[in-house]
């Protein structure tokens, strides 16, 4: 009897598992929407399967990524919640999690799929699987504690390197979304790097079965060690079995045998077992079992009805997670009703500026440098009043700072940018300490003992961790994406709210402008008055749009180029290098267009 179209084409039971596990781990899909990732109290706990933090869907931690956290976690101490969850899935279900529960092996399965010539396994290829330990010991555990221990920043080499998830997942699945339009500046190199890297990997899954699996996954590494002594995984009826080898021959990944480090009990070779010898169990529980052999005649019956029970427990796990974390999660309740607070607010008029609350000392200061701008954290909007209890027993009062500079700064101790530029805050701070009022922001995502990390920096800017309902990253306008930094100037409006790393040039010039109330100070070589009417209110930056960051530079005829002296005329900067045909073809033409309006052109050639 011919068969049926849906019969033939109708998705395993593993296919299933896979679909399931993948929308599982990524339950919230309002962040596909709102291109905001997960950040609620659960998100610190793992998952098993490979699937990236930073997917605007995912509900939980990639294993991998917490596992170079926890190496790199402040005080050198080892992360031991990170080992126990690992221990718990390895000893539970080894590589089982490879072949049933990981989202990138579903995806690498269904690139293999795409008919083309495939490369079958060989010598070669079982030498080659070797390559994932490799990468473990080196990308996984030496790069991170080497770095930590060397330059007390954190590193996890994998993710930042290599890893395709973070790239497919995290990265695209956020740049994807429309709002996230303004991140892709942020882009360079690595991800141009890594970008290559996912498209050559999934380029190899089409030709070769699960190339990352095979080749590349310390995850499958680590639970590979697993194995032999997991609770589920594919058993071997010893007395059925004939040694025939099918199993191995019909086996996708590079087997020596049933169950080895390199096996992910997919049970593809209980189809291939002519001796019916091979079945799934959870230690003497068959899970699932050919249609006969491995035991009397009634187990067939009983798996499939333990397989219906459980498949309605997950379903109902799902239809509850589903709901959870994408409306009766507090956080994510809480962002919605921010989000809708936001969009109605843009619908109605201007509302007034709020009173100042300063303390009797300051009220006259406060009134002199009040402002009507609307309440906001866009440019030439005045932030919402708050109040910060910093990690030094002071009290930080928005309020208070009406008169100063301010600078609000948002960072973790897992961002290695945000650590980097750290010591540039500390130093404009006591550089401008009576005109400067700053306070740097640890997200409410704590991971490591903060007070800990600051003990031994010296660091003289006060410090607050935000509360648990992120008020200081709601009012600023924080995401998932750190560092960011948010200036004002004396009347409490912003000039500069950005999310990307800063260098010491960019602070002084943010402060410069902040301190002159939008004016630029007046430049040595033009009068003030043209300075005056060529001031800019832009961001610093070097975006379009954006004023660049004051500069010196002094040029090989013996003369000095200075940036701010250049308002009022055509600036042109051209960066260029003697082993660059194309640099030196076009040399020429600034050449010509410098001579044809030298009066209102300022042009530097900088060599690299």
């Amino acid at each position: 009897m011919d068969k049926t179209w849906w019969q033939q084409h109708r998705p395993s039971t593993r296919r299933l598992v896979q679909l399931y596990s993948a929308l599982l781990y990524n339950a919230h899909l309002r962040g596909f929407i709102d291109g905001e990732i997960y950040q609620g109290t659960l998100k610190t706990a793992c998952v098993p399967g490979f699937n990236c933090y930073s997917c605007p869907g995912a509900i939980g931690a990639c294993p991998l990524g917490s596992i170079q956290n926890a190496l790199v976690a402040s005080g050198h101490r080892a992360g031991w919640y990170v080992i126990g969850i690992i221990l718990l899935f390895g000893i539970t279900l080894g590589r089982t999690i490879c072949g049933w529960f990981c989202p990138l092996g579903l995806i690498q399965e269904l690139l293999h799929k795409i008919p083309t010539p495939k490369l079958r396994k060989s010598r070669f290829t079982r030498v080659l699987s070797t390559l994932k330990y490799i990468i473990l010991v080196v990308f996984v555990f030496a790069i991170p504690i080497w770095y930590e221990i060397k330059h007390d920043l954190p590193l996890p080499s994998f993710c930042k390197y290599i890893c395709p998830a973070g790239t497919l997942e995290g990265a695209m699945g956020l740049l994807s979304n429309p709002v996230n339009a303004g991140k892709f500046s942020m882009l360079g190199i690595l991800f141009t790097r890594k970008f290559v890297i996912m498209i050559v990997i999934g380029l190899a899954c089409i030709f070769c079965y699960r190339s990352f699996c095979r080749f590349l996954c310390p995850l499958g590494a680590i639970y590979g060690l697993f194995n032999r002594f997991c609770l589920i995984g594919v058993h071997v009826d010893r007395s059925r079995c004939n040694h025939c080898g099918a199993c191995v021959r019909s086996c996708g990944m590079d087997v020596r045998h049933v169950g080895d480090h390199e096996c992910i009990s997919c049970g593809k070779c209980m189809d291939a077992c002519h001796q019916n010898a091979i079945s799934i169990r959870a230690g003497s529980i068959i899970l699932k079992a050919p249609e006969i052999g491995c035991t009397d005649k009634s187990a067939g019956t009983k798996a499939k009805r333990r397989g219906r029970i459980l498949w309605v427990i997950a379903l109902v796990v799902l239809c509850f997670a589903l709901l959870w974390y994408n409306w009766l999660d507090p956080s994510v309740r809480k962002k919605a009703a921010s989000q809708a607070g936001s969009a109605a607010k843009t619908v109605t008029e201007t509302e007034p500026a709020p009173e100042p609350s300063a303390q009797p000392d300051t009220a006259q200061q406060a009134a002199t440098y009040e402002s009507s701008a609307p309440v906001g954290y866009e440019v030439g909007e005045q932030l919402e009043d708050f109040t910060a209890e910093c990690l030094d027993g002071s009290t930080f009062h928005l309020a208070d700072t009406r008169g100063k500079v301010t600078i609000i700064n948002l960072w973790a101790t897992h961002c290695t940018p945000c650590k980097l530029e750290l010591p540039y805050f500390n130093e404009l701070y006591k550089a401008h300490q009576d005109d400067i009022a700053m306070l740097i922001v640890h997200s409410s995502l704590v991971v490591d003992d903060v007070d800990e990390y600051l003990s031994d920096k010296h660091y003289e800017m006060p410090f607050t961790i935000d509360s648990e309902d992120d008020e200081i990253w709601d009012l600023v306008g924080g995401s998932s994406t750190m560092p960011q930094t948010i200036v004002l100037n004396r009347h409490g409006e912003v000039i500069y709210n950005q999310t990307k790393s800063v260098t010491p040039e960019i602070l002084e010039a943010l402060y410069q402008q902040a301190a002159a109330d939008i004016e630029t100070p007046v430049s040595a070589g033009i009068p003030a008055s043209e300075t005056r009417q060529y001031s800019s209110d832009a961001p610093i930056g070097y975006e379009v749009g954006e004023q660049l960051a004051d500069f010196s530079a002094e040029c090989m005829d013996g003369s000095t180029f200075h940036l701010a002296d250049t308002r009022g005329k055509v600036t042109v900067i051209n960066l260029w290098a003697t082993h660059c045909a194309p640099c030196k073809q076009e040399l020429p033409y600034f050449n010509d267009l410098y001579k044809a309006h030298r009066d209102d052109i300022a042009m530097l050639i900088v060599h690299s």
